[in-house]
């Protein structure tokens, strides 16, 4: 008797809820801040999450990908990478994506959101804030006060484009809010590309950087329903579907050390005291995140 002989005859025996072949889908999570990176909280860049991402679809028998997030956003670049890695595999391994909001998809959290094929939230997500924003303080009075001399030498007129200890220049300004423009309307094009017919509201209503509940979002078409992860996918795939969590290492350890070796990212040691001011403001600016929406 060969050895598939044997199995199916051994498999015959048992009972058939042990050898029934249950429904498996894979999940991703991406919680916190895109692109706000220190050694003390790992934030969501592709470098972060692509191995999961990867794994995830390359998981045998996977039904489809599900996707938890909670995020207020951050880097548009990271967002837009690592929706173009999940597309881009969804598509190759012929796997649709389910995406789930939870506390928070807003801006470049929405933007993230936009890699499912189906989106869902709770009646009290916070979803949309489709804009772009750039925030900071000025200095200059603060100087002139203690008696502090500011000096700036460059090579190319615009370099000092707003530095926070020289007055603010309307010219800067200018510069500023084009790029803004540019970054909104790429956003737009993604959301209306990704939506298409189900938006059910104007560009002037659906397009300001306003956000909404999850009820909210679904009457404006941002998201398709309420749900969770649980009931949906046993909705879909069935009460014994299985899920399996792929996640991203998060070894403070993991992170600390290979930080110190490379020399980049994260918490460098040699650059003291330098390295530790970096982390304090990237912890103020993804405090500063969660903060808009009341977090």
């Amino acid at each position: 008797m060969s050895d598939n002989g044997f199995v199916t005859l051994v498999k015959s025996f048992l009972p058939k809820s042990w050898t029934k072949s249950r429904p498996l889908v894979p999940v991703l999570r991406f919680s916190g801040p895109i692109g706000v990176n220190s050694v003390f909280k790992q934030g969501l860049t592709l470098s972060t999450v692509a191995a999961s991402i990867d794994k995830a679809f390359s998981m045998r028998r996977a039904e489809a990908v599900a996707i938890q997030i909670n995020s207020p956003g951050g880097a548009p670049v990271q967002s837009t990478l690592i929706f173009k890695r999940i597309r881009a595999l969804a598509e190759e391994k012929d796997l649709k994506v389910y995406v789930f909001a939870e506390d928070v998809a807003a801006s470049g959290g929405y933007m993230l959101a936009l890699a499912g094929d189906e989106i869902y939230a709770d009646d009290c997500s916070i979803v949309g804030s489709i804009g772009v924003i750039s925030a900071g303080f000025g200095f200059p009075g603060l100087l002139e006060k203690v008696g502090v001399e500011r000096r700036v030498y460059t090579a190319g007129n615009n370099k000092d484009t707003l530095d926070p200890f020289l007055p603010e220049k309307p010219g800067d300004v200018k510069r500023i809010k084009a790029l803004q423009l540019d970054i909104h309307k790429a956003f737009i094009d993604m959301v209306k590309a990704r939506r298409g017919d189900k938006l059910t509201k104007a560009d002037k209503d659906l397009f300001t950087g306003e956000f909404w509940t999850g009820q909210g979002a679904l009457e404006r078409g941002l998201i398709d329903g309420l749900s969770d992860l649980r009931t949906k996918m046993r909705e879909v795939f069935g009460e014994d579907v299985r899920f399996k969590l792929v996640a991203p290492s998060t070894s403070w350890f993991r992170r600390g050390k290979k930080a110190v070796s490379a020399g980049s990212g994260g918490f460098d040691f040699s650059r003291w005291p330098q390295g530790f001011a970096a982390d304090v403001i990237s912890a103020i600016e993804a405090r500063a995140l969660w903060s808009r929406f009341g977090l």
